[in-house]
């Protein structure tokens, strides 16, 4: 089931829902959504099974969420504070939080904010995705400014695909980036829940989710199969997080 909720600035975003049960929000990734994510090969509906009730928003700018081109749409922690208005649109105040990449971004980011969901999951994540993001924000700027001319063997090649297959607003997209900034590992000690950090053994996209797991008061690491890319396609994502979410 799709519908809609408000962002922070009442924007329409789309939000996917499936099973029954105890809530749990699953963000996906950059350039992504979360039919891709997490429907499509099948994790929401291992937590369905589980006795979850998945809800998926489509991030601003992604999916079938508004992708506005005013840059007031854009302020900082942008994606946190529609995370926010989520919360508050559902009434939610005992749920569980999972992101993948950018959704383990923005999860970190609004559970420092004060978000407080009982169990926390950053998947796809290293302690430099977070801490050290400035690197990754320009390798994807970058992509952005050279869209459309960039051939096979530069290694912007993938991100520019993947961006055109998802039907991505390039523009859109670059005034998303804007809006985030390097998290200092002492912030990290504001995540104070059990928290999960899961990621593919070929998986270094976002830096060392060892050092992610150590910076952090009350986690644990779990690897999978998969490169960044590959890892949302095995069936031990989902057996990963139903065992982490229901011990």
């Amino acid at each position: 089931m799709t519908e809609t909720y408000p962002g922070f600035d009442g924007a329409p975003l789309a939000l996917h829902r499936m099973g029954a049960g105890r809530p749990v929000i699953l963000l996906h990734g950059l350039f992504s959504s979360a039919e891709v994510n997490w429907i499509k090969f099948g994790t929401a509906a291992q937590l369905a099974a589980a006795g979850f009730e998945c809800l998926m928003p489509d991030l601003r700018a992604h999916g079938m969420s508004a992708a506005p081109h005013d840059p007031a749409a854009y302020p900082p922690d942008v994606l946190a504070r529609d995370l926010e208005a989520l919360i508050r649109h559902l009434g939610l105040a005992d749920y569980d939080l999972v992101g993948f990449s950018l959704g383990s971004r923005t999860s970190a980011r609004a559970v420092i904010a004060g978000v407080r969901p009982r169990r926390l999951v950053l998947a796809g994540m290293g302690l430099e995705g977070l801490a050290g993001w400035a690197r990754r924000q320009a390798f994807f700027l970058d992509m952005l400014d050279r869209f459309g001319t960039i051939r096979p063997g530069d290694p912007a090649y993938a991100a520019q695909q993947f961006l055109k297959t998802m039907g991505t607003d390039p523009a859109a997209a670059r005034l998303l980036l804007g809006t985030m900034e390097d998290t200092p590992p002492e912030a990290l000690g504001a995540i104070t829940m059990p928290t999960l950090v899961l990621c593919g053994d070929k998986d270094n996209d976002n830096g060392s989710a060892d050092r992610l797991a150590e910076a952090l008061p009350d986690a644990r690491r779990a690897v999978i199969p998969g490169t960044h890319m590959s890892s949302v396609t095995e069936p031990a994502m989902g057996a990963e997080l139903v065992s982490f979410l229901t011990t």
